[in-house]
């Protein structure tokens, strides 16, 4: 893929500018064994910044006895650098989770709901439908506060448990999703097993869905594909891309697998497409390569920690 051309044009004729969300310091970090100091966990905020993020994804509220790579969230968004045009993003798994947001002020908040009920009960202990309400309470809650509100729809093109998904059952969550204040709705690949044909049937399809909502990918490269499916993302309308410095992250459930899509990687083929985006790619390769040394990550050979293509 070398062209991209549905992306919501911008201001300058003929560009296509597209929105990189970083989120190494939350979901690039989430699932690291190794746990970052506080300290270390700003000074990424920082040099995210410094390569030209807008939008970063900073800290999770969840219980830190369940995800201790995220307990200092509040003494994170204490330090973080405050600069005109940066928002930081909260993630948020319930009301307790919000008022803990409020508190530590974040701009945003994000809140993830699968498709699938047995991801939901195994992830989250609960059902696609009982998240929905938390969510039909949590996003009023926060938008009246006058926070910016997103949900990311988790599994849209794959559950580990119960396999294919199909975009009718995404479309129709987004439908329940959008009763509630929505700012943006996410569709990641969790498990990174989209392929750009799903990716671009189900962006479309939910798009239609929901007209109006601005819509944001999420892909994870376990097989090499996280770019291909980015771009066709693009292709398919979506403006708004999350990536992680370095490739850093996971999902619990793709043991072994590579991360998020890098966002020196993202950036550079959305360049070479002839995007723009507000992404420094040297200082962020830097970054990634920073970061990885701290996780005890050096940079893998070409594909050394993908997975294999499932037969």
């Amino acid at each position: 893929m070398t062209s991209l051309p549905k992306a919501s044009a911008g201001p300058l004729r003929g560009t296509i500018h597209i929105e990189i969300v970083e989120v190494s310091p939350r979901d690039g970090l989430q699932n690291e064994a190794r746990v970052l100091p506080t300290a270390r966990k700003v000074e990424l905020l920082g040099r995210c910044i410094a390569a030209g993020a807008r939008r970063i994804e900073a800290v999770s509220f969840a219980r830190p006895s369940l995800v201790p790579q995220m307990a200092d969230a509040e003494a994170v968004m204490a330090a973080a650098p405050r600069l005109a045009g940066v928002s930081y993003i909260g993630l948020v798994l319930n009301e307790r989770g919000l008022d803990r947001a409020l508190a530590a002020g974040v701009d945003e908040i994000n809140v993830v709901v699968p498709v699938t009920d047995v991801f939901c009960e195994r992830n989250q202990g609960t059902s696609v439908s009982g998240l929905v309400r938390q969510w039909y309470a949590i996003a009023p809650a926060a938008r009246s506060a006058g926070l910016r509100v997103s949900a990311t729809i988790a599994v849209a093109f794959g559950c580990p448990f119960s396999g294919e998904v199909a975009a009718d059952a995404v479309t129709a969550l987004a439908r329940r999703l959008a009763e509630s204040p929505l700012d943006e709705l996410a569709l990641a690949d969790t498990i990174g097993v989209g392929t750009p044909e799903s990716v671009a049937r189900t962006a479309e399809a939910v798009a239609g869905a929901v007209p109006g909502v601005p819509l944001r990918g999420h892909f994870h490269d376990t097989y090499g594909r996280g770019v291909a499916n980015a771009l066709a993302a693009v292709q398919s309308g979506i403006g708004v891309l999350d990536a992680s410095a370095g490739g850093v992250g996971g999902c619990p459930f793709a043991p072994g697998a590579a991360g998020n899509v890098a966002t020196e990687d993202l950036a550079t083929a959305l360049r070479d497409g002839g995007a723009v985006t507000s992404i420094d790619i040297d200082l962020v390769a830097q970054t990634g390569r920073w970061l990885r040394e701290l996780l005890g990550r050096p940079a893998p050979a070409a594909g050394a920690e993908r997975k294999a293509e499932p037969r």
